[in-house]
């Protein structure tokens, strides 16, 4: 009789663990159920903005919508140099007037004499210098060359925001003998057609402000400091 007795409660623990697990078992397979479920939602609710969105971007293709956002883009992106080229386009010639140019007279007396031409748009609005300036040194009448150094400047432009500065520099070659000496040089800018504008005086600055020269030529217009030792 105890051996049946212990059978008999070891078959009810065993009958009990079977409900427990298949209780167990029945609560996972709804939880995976109600899972797949809202997989399942979230799918068909992610099909159907995607379809919105996709009928939405092809209205708005066939209303040209797109194209006013491209061109946006394009413009934004378009680089220093497309916005550049717009800017000189917008730009007018710098006449003078709205310029302040100055000339510092560096490496006096010594290998690689030369006039330091600055020149600042001091106007509210942009304007562009093209070429090498058009110089005369003294009292000399004569226009100075282009240096053989630098290439043609042709119609190139350089366009100057207010407040903006570009530079030049006059070579100056002194031989010693039969040279010229002056403080100050007529300076005019050149139109994109090669035309001189009106001359303005400027005076030599520095430590030695007064120059000799035989000879002498001009350096394009550049957006850096030629010579910048």
């Amino acid at each position: 009789m105890r051996t049946s007795r212990i059978r008999t409660a070891a078959l009810a623990t065993v009958t009990a663990a079977l409900a427990l697990g298949l209780t167990a078992c029945g609560g996972a397979d709804g939880d995976s159920k109600a899972a797949g479920g809202d997989k399942a939602a979230g799918t068909s609710q992610s099909r159907s903005v995607s379809d919105k969105d996709a009928k939405g971007g092809a209205e708005q293709a066939k209303s040209g919508g797109d194209t006013k956002t491209g061109e946006r883009s394009t413009t934004a992106s378009g680089g220093s140099d497309e916005v550049a080229n717009k800017a000189t386009t917008a730009a007018q010639q710098c006449r003078g007037d709205e310029m302040m140019v100055t000339a510092v007279h560096e490496l006096a007396d010594r290998q690689g004499d030369h006039l330091l031409i600055t020149a600042s748009n001091e106007g509210d609005k942009p304007c562009w210098v093209a070429s090498y300036p058009s110089v005369k040194l003294g009292d000399d009448d004569s226009v100075l060359p282009l240096s053989k150094k630098d290439n043609a400047g042709g119609d190139q432009r350089i366009t100057l925001q207010p407040g903006g500065t570009a530079y030049s520099a006059v070579n100056l070659f002194d031989y010693g003998s039969d040279n010229q000496t002056a403080q100050s040089f007529a300076i005019a800018l050149r139109g994109a057609d090669g035309q001189d504008g009106p001359f303005y005086s400027v005076d030599s600055k520095g430590d030695k402000p007064r120059f000799s020269w035989n000879e002498a030529d001009v350096l394009n217009w550049s957006t850096e400091k030629p010579y910048d030792f």
